[in-house]
């Protein structure tokens, strides 16, 4: 695993890409092994307290996140993508700590869903800290189970951002 000193993570500004990662995550796992199209996998980009970020190693984009940053599950990471000539070189645990001091910023507590069968990234996952908090039976597709994993600093009521304690 490398780090990238050229990797940058910058808020998406062009919602005209979303359609490309859609049709890239559709030939991926997991969103492939669940059935999911580029259709279904666009939606993954919809809908409020969304902050969707691009991962660019020198000026390609090399994979994203979205984060769900309000609600009862603030601090969810909801999609984590690299895009497959980048996989492997330690981008995905970059942007995952990116993701994880962001939503530090606003909650103490990190959550993400895992497949059941992403051993790869689950295992990533427990490594770097997460626990499991439950298993989603079923949950896109019967027959499929998500694991929903959490990194935590503290309980959530009087939580103390890292930017409002400095």
């Amino acid at each position: 695993m490398t780090t990238h000193q050229s990797l940058q993570i910058l808020p998406a500004t062009d919602p005209g890409i979303f359609d490309s990662w859609a049709e890239k995550m559709a030939l991926s796992d997991p969103w492939k092994t669940l059935g999911m199209n580029d259709k279904y996998c666009r939606l993954a980009f919809e809908g409020p307290c969304k902050e969707i970020y691009v991962a660019k190693v020198e000026d390609q984009l090399a994979g994203f996140v979205i984060l769900q940053v309000c609600g009862t599950f603030r601090g969810y990471i909801q999609t984590i993508f690299v895009d497959e000539g980048f996989r492997g070189k330690g981008i995905g645990t970059e942007m995952l700590a990116f993701c994880e001091q962001r939503i530090l910023e606003i909650s103490p507590n990190i959550f993400i869903c895992v497949s059941s069968f992403n051993t790869r990234a689950a295992k990533l996952y427990y490594e770097l800290g997460y626990t499991l908090v439950g298993e989603l039976t079923d949950f896109l597709k019967v027959g499929f189970n998500e694991l929903l994993l959490r990194k935590s600093v503290g309980p959530a009521l009087d939580y103390r951002s890292r930017s409002r304690s400095m």
